[in-house]
């Protein structure tokens, strides 16, 4: 038995991979209405239309009746909810717990990890904290389509349990890495550089801006990923440049379509009320903003993006700032990242 807490897309698309793995699934939300209707018609019209969710998962509103006799739990709530559920989640067991972090973004003026968050709020309560991230739609795995992510903990022990867990032949493929903090620098960042493109787009650029942007967002990242301790090669796998591929490309992403919606002129709030869902990436760029200027790394792209999103400034003078940078040389660049 599993408790997935957060009955949006991304929590209900993961809940389905462990249903079909066997395993027996509490998914909770807040809304009494939903969990009627997963529990009552098996779907989520909401957050996965036209999708049957299988009958192992029942939807639960009572947390405390979802938690229990449960030895891991998935986390799959935006992050600024996070602490909030989690003082929740701690009152509510009796004993350590696992929990999966699905979701992705770096806490605002703290500038913490979500794994930090966790190990701060859940104290003896906790078990062990495994991260999973990569390129995943929950759109896509919702349809069964193939998807390949990634798995870190400090206990690699643990990563490999939940390994196990998530892990389905025929749809699902799940990889492990040590580098915790470059797993989830990576997750983070890339909405951020997803934003940006959805802006690029929005004001017509074509392709050569979006390749110059992903590249160059992928260099930020890391840049200050590698500041942080991270280990530069996890931004060339599955959840440095693979969810950076897939979120700055892909109409599901809903960073790429916020930034999109900006390039065409809406305003910030016109754009997050008419999205319905979470844009992670607005809040982890003033989070990514705040911690470089903290470590002292050059992030051009998160500064702008942060002047345009805080600051009121137009997106196509952010553009035209970007291109009027003094000249470097790109594999200097590059060969910093690796010290």
């Amino acid at each position: 038995m599993i408790a997935v807490l957060g009955a949006g897309s991304w929590g209900t698309a993961l809940a389905i991979v462990l249903a079909d793995n066997g395993h027996d699934v509490r998914l909770w939300g807040q809304r009494q209405e939903q969990m009627d209707e997963i529990n009552e018609k098996h779907t989520n019209e909401k957050y996965l239309p036209n999708i049957h969710l299988p009958e192992a998962i029942v939807g639960y509103v009572d947390l405390v009746k979802a938690l229990e006799g449960i030895e891991t739990v998935v986390l799959a709530v935006p992050t600024k909810a996070i602490r909030d559920v989690l003082q929740r989640v701690r009152t509510c067991i009796e004993r350590p717990i696992t929990i999966v972090s699905v979701s992705k973004g770096i806490e605002p003026d703290t500038h913490k990890r979500i794994s930090e968050i966790i190990e701060e709020e859940m104290g003896e309560r906790l078990q062990d904290v495994v991260v999973l991230s990569g390129p995943s739609h929950a759109e896509e795995v919702s349809l069964r389509h193939p998807t390949t992510v990634a798995v870190s903990s400090k206990n690699m022990d643990a990563a490999e349990r939940i390994q196990d867990l998530f892990m389905n032949h025929q749809y699902f493929r799940v990889y492990t890495n040590p580098d915790l903090i470059g797993v989830e620098i990576g997750g983070a960042l890339k909405n951020i550089i997803a934003l940006a493109a959805g802006i690029t787009d929005g004001l017509g650029y074509g392709d050569n801006a979006k390749a110059a942007l992903m590249t160059r967002g992928l260099a930020e990242m890391a840049r200050l990923g590698s500041r942080l301790g991270a280990n530069p090669l996890t931004f060339a796998g599955l959840t440095g440049i693979g969810d950076l591929i897939v979120t700055c490309t892909s109409v599901h992403s809903r960073n790429w379509r916020a930034g999109n919606m900006l390039g065409k002129g809406y305003a910030l709030d016109d754009v997050l009320a008419n999205m319905g869902m979470v844009v992670e990436g607005v809040r982890t760029t003033k989070a990514a903003y705040q911690l470089a200027k903290k470590m002292n790394v050059d992030m051009p792209i998160t500064n702008a993006l942060y002047d345009v999103l805080f600051n009121g400034k137009d997106v196509k003078s952010a553009v035209d700032s970007l291109m009027a940078r003094g000249k470097t040389s790109e594999l200097e660049d590059l060969a910093n990242i690796s010290l």
